[in-house]
């Protein structure tokens, strides 16, 4: 029993954005910045547009198949 390509891709993004909030990878960015402000919020901010962006090319994408 096979799956769709796109189901396929839908959960390894779902792991992406897991990976990408695991609390000891959002540790990584919670310092301060050039301007004494901490980067963490740019950070969140950045993965979940990137995330936003690739469930909306994995959903508006057509498969060949």
């Amino acid at each position: 029993m096979k799956g769709s390509p796109t189901r396929s891709r839908l959960v390894g993004l779902t792991l992406l954005a897991l990976v990408l909030f695991l609390p000891p990878i959002l540790l990584l960015f919670d310092r301060p910045g050039s301007l004494g402000l901490s980067i963490l919020p740019v950070y969140v901010f950045s993965a979940w547009l990137v995330i936003i962006l690739l469930a909306a090319w994995v959903l508006e994408r057509k498969d060949e198949n």
